[in-house]
């Protein structure tokens, strides 16, 4: 028996298919989920998902059993506006900004689940947040969770304020720390490597380091000082990264709080 039965069954509507729709479409179809069974909604859907046997931009099934939304915020009241009323069916939004309010009022009485995932999930490594509204059970809960696991961890919140400074801190943290090799590797140049090589060192270096983060069964700043020893090097770059005034705490602090402000107006007015 597959996750997937209920919705092979049914049918899948997936509406945008860019980065975040295309990865996890491909997560749900390496898991059991049958290409027949997904109706895929985009008028520029990339030639990569030609001929896979999908149903694109075909007509929606009469009571599919989610209805995934996965464009850009901007775009969303158009999508909204092109989605009929479905009957017995799961909403799923990964949109950033848009609120369960916005989708009950297209989709009264109707379960809603609003999902948070980050980029890396386009390689099956990304986290995923989740909150549904009052008609969501645990069974709907539950399948969107099997839903997202196909491209990474989820967790659950339990209130939907909770979900820009999700939007904030996981959602937009990939760029900050793409950011981040950038900064490292002209810092290396800097100090006489060249381009390629400080590149090269930057990337393995936040990479190892977030995959021991995350298998080390250990808090982050035990990590953090079994690499420093007193009067070392580390200790002398960990004295100008961790100042209060001027340093990381503060910088990832403006940062986070921007990202998660520019989320609440997203949601006022998703133009």
């Amino acid at each position: 028996m597959s996750d997937f039965d209920d919705i092979n069954a049914r049918g899948l509507v997936l509406v945008g298919c860019g980065r975040m729709g295309g990865a996890m479409l491909k997560g749900w179809l390496a898991r059991g989920l049958e290409p027949g069974a997904v109706t895929v909604i985009d008028p520029k859907l990339a030639p990569e998902w030609q001929d896979k046997g999908l149903r694109v931009n075909a007509d929606l099934p009469e009571s599919p059993a989610v209805l995934v939304l996965a464009v850009k915020p901007q775009m969303m009241k158009d999508a909204l506006g092109e989605v009929p009323r479905l009957d017995d069916t799961l909403v799923v939004s990964v949109a950033a900004g848009t609120t369960i309010a916005t989708y009950e009022s297209a989709f009264p009485d109707t379960p809603v689940i609003r999902v948070m995932p980050n980029t890396p999930a386009a390689i099956g490594k990304g986290i995923s947040a989740m909150i549904g509204n009052a008609r969501a059970t645990d069974a709907h809960l539950d399948l969107a969770e099997t839903l997202m696991r196909a491209v990474g961890r989820v967790v659950r919140l339990e209130s939907e304020d909770q979900m820009n400074a999700v939007t904030g801190l996981s959602g937009s943290g990939p760029a900050y720390v793409f950011h981040m090799i950038e900064a490292m590797a002209k810092a290396g140049e800097v100090q006489g490597l060249s381009p390629d090589l400080a590149l090269e060192l930057a990337r393995m270096t936040v990479a190892g380091a977030g995959a021991l983060a995350i298998d080390a069964d250990e808090d982050p700043g035990i990590l953090r000082e079994n690499v420093t020893s007193p009067g070392g090097t580390t200790a002398a770059g960990l004295n100008v990264l961790m100042d209060p005034d001027t340093g990381l705490p503060s910088l990832m602090a403006r940062t986070v709080a921007a990202a998660t402000d520019r989320g609440r107006e997203l949601g006022k007015d998703p133009k």
